[in-house]
């Protein structure tokens, strides 16, 4: 009995079947050649998400055009016959795991900054100076002929090189969407003006890649339901829209926002702040209005919401992208009745953040992302070891369970009643509800690989000794740092943890000190539940901890919470009264019931020390080491524990 008979039923698109509803959406990866062709990287992180059991996996940020559409390096090339190799590669990789491989076809327009930054001319529907000081051009009739013929030239290409689909993203800000905008498009020819003028080219655009690729070969172009902001459209705009591109495609996938508006990058690509399937509403609306099949995307990781998407027709097609990234067996899962083993994505921003900063996807919650390649490989036989493990926070019990997988014998001590470390005390905290479904998965996998956990149970020296471990895996964690300001032993101040623990009792005025993600995150939790918060920051601006797109989205929610930020000034003391600050305007007094100090963490780093001798293998994970963010302790943990046993 499948558990999500709609979710699971195929689909035909042009001449093509679909094996489900759940569909990879486009997501780029910055792997490539100097020549912007994929590498064996790039097939491997878009193959797993194959293996994973996605109907369609779409290839991201591919561009028409190299010379005016680039919006960054990152951008694979259809533009240079030179990749044909490669691309057919990349294809084969998708469609060898029974999936369909489609490809995204990009042009930035006037945000081709990329393009802009070399020397090259950038267009639009108008000219103007962009946010990064570029000088975009208005496109003449001749440029945007020319652009048509190159959407219909990569779609031709794209399906010689082995895709099966093209996607055509006409949303999020770019070319086709600064045409279909009534904002950014205020031409009184042809092109501009009325909602079918404004259309016309993104329809030219269709038309002329249908011409290209053939009636059996399936098109999707992907808008933006609302831009979801003052400068942009609305949704009624976006059924206007929607009805101009009716029966020219054969899936509008519906995404919204404009990832060129930073107030709404967090809408498009939805944060933790928001409710799941955010966005679903717009795909719903405009489906009502079309023939064409209808596809929707964000904040969608659960199967049984997918399927009541599915069932009531709102939607024909889940498109997922970082819910595939933190579980690319999430449809293989769902169709297993597993839904309980996925890892749902916790939407922090982690994976797109290190990819903007870094040229790669990382996950906290999936050690194996960003090295799909490595992991892929079989690894040699172990030596089979006695490996103990010290702390059964996330690094612990990651490492924990990746010995215990290949083969060795596992001890973790753990001296907290449960697994999870610090972790545990946001349990409660609305949007933080993935982070605990993940801890209580990982705990139960940690259960299941084998490993002998003992809880109730501190790994002194004398009992580590005892069980002469072969390897020692120290993942003890930190402790908050105290700062030396006066009356911070004070009865109403509190650690971050503590605070998460006792929400209830804190008083209506919390002041918190410290601008990180504990103190600014814990400020968000405490707002919602009416209490008034400020928080006091010594550094001219808030600490993101590395994680800049969910530092935009703190920022955001910061704002429509009412949380009251005060940069650039130091606590000095803390009175019956409150918290007495300094800034440059000299010292004042923040009245408050309840003080929250989240200003760090202090490694236990001699705790650590104290195991190092205790047995011939010793690693050091964690917040032990360096307090920092999940990432930073699974993806150690895993590799690491994966090494263990090579002599």
């Amino acid at each position: 009995m499948i558990k999500y008979p709609n979710l699971f039923s195929p689909i035909t698109l042009a001449n093509t079947v679909f094996r489900n509803r759940i569909f990879a959406s486009p997501t780029g990866t910055a792997y490539m050649t100097s020549q912007h062709f994929p590498t064996p990287e790039t097939n491997a992180y878009y193959e797993r998400k194959a293996s994973g059991g996605a109907a369609s996996v779409c290839v991201g940020d591919a561009v028409i055009c190299s010379t005016h559409g680039r919006f960054n390096y990152g951008h694979l090339a259809l533009d240079n016959p030179a990749g044909l190799p490669a691309m057919t590669r990349l294809s084969e990789s998708i469609t060898r795991h029974g999936a369909v491989a489609a490809i995204e076809l990009s042009h930035s327009g006037s945000n081709a900054r990329s393009s802009a930054a070399d020397g090259h001319k950038i267009y639009g529907p108008m000219a103007y100076t962009t946010k990064d000081g570029h000088e975009a051009e208005a496109m003449t009739e001749e440029q945007i002929s020319a652009v048509v013929q190159q959407y219909a030239d990569a779609a031709a290409w794209a399906k010689r090189c082995g895709f099966g689909m093209v996607t055509i993203h006409g949303g999020h800000g770019w070319l086709l969407t600064e045409f279909m905008s009534p904002v950014t498009n205020r031409r009184t020819d042809r092109w501009g003006g009325s909602v079918e003028n404004r259309c016309r080219f993104a329809v030219d655009v269709c038309k002329a890649v249908r011409k290209a690729v053939g009636p059996k070969f399936p098109i999707e172009m992907r808008i933006s339901g609302s831009e979801c902001n003052p400068k942009g459209y609305d949704l009624d705009e976006g059924i206007a829209i929607a009805k101009q591109l009716d029966g020219h495609l054969d899936l509008i996938h519906v995404s919204a926002g404009s990832h060129e508006v930073w107030e709404v990058f967090t809408v498009t690509h939805p944060d933790m702040f928001l409710q799941d399937g955010v966005n679903v509403h717009y795909a719903a609306e405009i489906k009502k209005h079309v023939k064409t099949p209808v596809a929707t995307v964000g904040a969608l990781v659960d199967p049984a919401h997918m399927e009541e998407i599915i069932a009531s027709g709102q939607a024909d097609v889940i498109q997922i992208a970082r819910g595939l990234i933190a579980d690319p067996d999430l449809p293989l899962k769902a169709r297993l009745g597993c839904a309980d083993e996925i890892n749902r994505c916790m939407r922090c921003m982690s994976c797109f953040s290190s990819h903007i900063l870094k040229g790669q996807f990382l996950c906290p919650i999936n050690p194996h992302v960003g090295h799909e390649l490595d992991c892929d490989r079989a690894l040699p036989p172990v030596i089979k070891k006695k490996v103990l493990v010290a702390g059964g926070g996330v690094g612990g019990m990651q490492a924990a369970i990746t010995a215990a997988s290949r083969g060795h014998e596992v001890t973790l001590c753990e001296k907290a009643d449960k697994l999870g470390g610090v972790l545990n005390c946001e349990h409660h905290v609305p949007f933080k509800k993935n982070l605990t479904g993940y801890l209580t998965r990982q705990a139960a996998a940690t259960t299941a690989a084998g490993v002998d956990v003992r809880l109730n149970t501190e790994a002194t020296p004398e009992l580590v000794k005892s069980l002469a471990p072969d390897v020692i895996i120290a993942a003890l964690g930190a402790r908050p740092w105290i700062p030396n300001i006066p009356g911070i032993d004070r009865k109403y101040v509190l650690s971050a943890d503590e605070m998460y623990c006792n929400a209830p009792k804190a008083g209506n005025k919390v002041v918190i000190l410290g601008g990180g993600l504990v103190g600014t995150e814990l400020a968000i939790y405490l707002a919602g539940l009416g209490h008034d918060v400020t928080i006091v920051e010594m550094n001219p601006q808030l600490n993101d901890g590395g994680n800049m797109l969910h530092g935009l989205a703190i920022r955001l929610e910061l704002e429509r919470r009412g949380v009251s930020v005060k940069l650039n000034t130091k606590a000095v003391e803390i009175t019956e009264r409150g918290v007495v600050v300094e800034d440059s305007d000299g010292q004042r007094t923040i009245e408050s019931d309840t003080i929250v100090c989240a200003v760090g963490q202090i490694p236990l780093r001699d705790e650590a020390d104290a195991l190092r001798y205790l047995a011939p293998e010793f690693h050091q994970i964690g917040d032990c080491l360096v307090p920092n963010n999940i990432t930073e302790a699974t993806r150690p943990a895993f590799h690491i524990a994966n090494d263990i046993g090579r002599l």
